[in-house]
């Protein structure tokens, strides 16, 4: 699944300054493992090695920041293990926070729970794994909103890549085998009350069979 992130420990690490007065009416959460050797991507490393399944996927926190920038609302980056200051998430444009939580729906919940509590009228998450997602898909997830109470964008893989409301859902973040196949259909009968609008299907990358097809993803890897 495209949001899925691993467990979070707390670091030595001086937190960066988050920022705690909204400057729109919408929020989107980016959830990002700490790019680290041998701790992100590891289906993709089984087939590939550590070293360049790691350089995958600081190919893809690149895209995902670049086309994060473009998008009309607030950003916050929520981090997997501990906050870096100095990184390819910009201080200026992303507030910082960590994932807190022991399972993937219990740290989205509380991700979706604080920004509401800060006083947005429409939260999106999106994962850090997608080539193929865009900054015009998300603004059009925001759009969506206008009408309906929630967005979701599905993953070919039975997942979702992205998830916006605008007022919260708890059930959707429980009883859920994340990584699996059954998580959006389930997560679609959990909102079975609620208007939905649905994004197009796009491919997430967690194996070599996933990525294969980008031509740009071939550097990082040889005689697979």
């Amino acid at each position: 699944m495209g949001i899925l992130s691993t467990n979070n420990t707390n670091s030595d690490n001086e937190m960066a300054k988050d920022f705690h007065f909204p400057t729109s009416k919408k929020a989107l959460i980016i959830f990002t493992r700490n790019p680290e050797l041998g701790k992100c991507k590891t289906r993709l490393a089984a087939s590939i090695g550590d070293e360049s399944a790691l350089e995958i996927y600081k190919y893809l926190l690149q895209h995902t920041a670049k086309l994060s920038e473009k998008v009309k609302a607030d950003k916050y980056v929520f981090y997997s293990e501990s906050i870096k200051r100095e990184d390819i998430w910009d201080a200026t444009i992303f507030n910082k926070k960590l994932q807190q939580g022991n399972d993937l729906g219990e740290r989205m919940e509380n991700a979706f729970t604080e920004l509401f509590e800060l006083g947005y009228e429409k939260v999106i998450i999106i994962g850090s794994d997608l080539l193929d997602l865009s900054s015009d898909d998300v603004n059009e997830a925001f759009d969506f909103l206008n009408e309906n109470d929630t967005v979701i964008g599905p993953a070919k893989d039975g997942g979702y890549y992205l998830l916006g409301m605008k007022n919260m859902h708890s059930k959707v973040f429980k009883n859920k085998e994340w990584g699996t196949s059954t998580v959006l259909e389930n997560t679609l009968s959990d909102l079975k009350d609620s208007t939905i609008s649905m994004l197009k299907e796009l491919n997430d990358i967690d194996t070599f069979e996933d990525m294969k097809h980008y031509e740009q993803l071939k550097k990082f890897y040889k005689n697979i």
